[in-house]
């Protein structure tokens, strides 16, 4: 069992017939060349009894305070049934490769079927290890009639209102991404989390390229009240990031925005998409959103998580403290603000 390093052309190659995430095709680099603290790093085959079993992409991550980490989003991509041996293999030679090129890179972000001993919980950040994925190799009418009766109605009744249009925006400039943001940042305040610069979204939308990256909206006499960025590649899509206001919610904007950007796919050939994360056991945090994405397909899917290999423990482990250290001092400043308001 080895790892081999590949060029772009190579590895495509190798990974056709399995469809790529859209973070592990050659494509992604031209968005982590523009995104302060990260860069394209490698990619890499990984052969077992003279065959290519499996193909990851790295980038590499610049956090604070100087240290580097690569992060394998959405991958690695297995060409083979991923099993526990096989990821303990990839992932033995994978380490022992890094800690002989690279010494100072701290630890390793990829993502894993099978627990174990050499994999962390990721320190920060939002994995899940279920999904829901609406089967678009049906017919409309099809997909339809598979959706839960709340679905169905929702859909319905967004349907009758004639003040809500939904439709595909790709390609609008920095200006008109702005209202999106605002009701970005809207969402944020409402469901407790910050989200990044605009910029960041900007970036990802002008290097990806209308083949890669979607945006859709539903607006209300022309205000925007829901909007979706899917990402697109290889027949197969996902729900990379949107937002709704308070406005969208009674007028069922969301679910209208979700039926149009099933139609539109369905429509080209793409053959799945992913609403990127239910709730489980061990990641309760989704749960939220897990009856609204069922709303488009009653099965739940099982995938692999991310997990966090430290190649130098003891460093992983400080940062790891320190990151808690941070978290508490954060939260307490917050409490402190929120007496003082009162």
């Amino acid at each position: 069992m080895t790892l081999r390093p590949v060029d772009d052309t190579t590895y495509t190659a190798l990974a056709a017939g399995t469809p790529l995430p859209v973070e592990q095709a050659p494509v992604w680099a031209d968005f982590d060349a523009v995104v302060p603290g990260r860069s394209h790093w490698g990619r890499l085959a990984f052969d077992d009894d003279g065959a290519t079993a499996a193909v990851v992409t790295l980038a590499e991550v610049r956090g604070p305070g100087g240290f580097r980490y690569l992060w394998a989003k959405n991958g690695p991509v297995w060409l083979v049934e991923p099993t526990p041996e096989r990821e303990a293999a990839l992932r033995r030679e994978l380490g022992e490769r890094l800690r002989r090129l690279d010494p100072r890179l701290v630890f390793v972000r990829l993502h894993a079927r099978h627990e174990a001993p050499d994999l962390r919980p990721v320190m920060q950040g939002i994995t899940y290890d279920r999904t829901v994925v609406v089967d678009l190799e049906r017919s409309e009418d099809e997909v339809f009639a598979a959706m839960k009766q709340q679905g169905r109605r929702a859909i319905r009744k967004a349907l009758k209102d004639e003040s809500l249009t939904v439709g595909e925006e790709t390609g609008l400039d920095e200006a008109a991404f702005a209202e999106l943001y605002d009701v970005f940042v809207e969402t944020g305040e409402r469901e407790g989390f910050g989200p990044h610069p605009a910029r960041r979204y900007l970036d990802m939308l002008s290097t990806l390229g209308p083949e890669h990256a979607r945006v859709f909206v539903t607006r209300r006499e022309g205000r925007a009240l829901a909007w979706a960025l899917v990402l697109v590649n290889d027949g197969a899509a996902l729900y990379s990031v949107g937002a709704s206001n308070s406005e969208a919610r009674g007028a069922y904007a969301a679910d209208l925005l979700h039926w149009e950007v099933i139609r539109t796919l369905l429509a080209e050939g793409v053959r799945s998409y992913d609403l990127a994360g239910a709730g489980s056991e061990r990641f309760p945090g989704l749960s939220g959103l897990t009856q609204f994405k069922t709303k488009f397909e009653k099965e739940i899917s099982e995938v692999s998580p991310a997990w966090d290999m430290p190649l130098h423990p003891r460093a992983y482990a400080a940062l790891v403290k320190a990151l808690e250290t941070k978290r508490r001092a954060t939260a307490k400043l917050s409490e402190l603000k929120h007496r003082a308001r009162a």
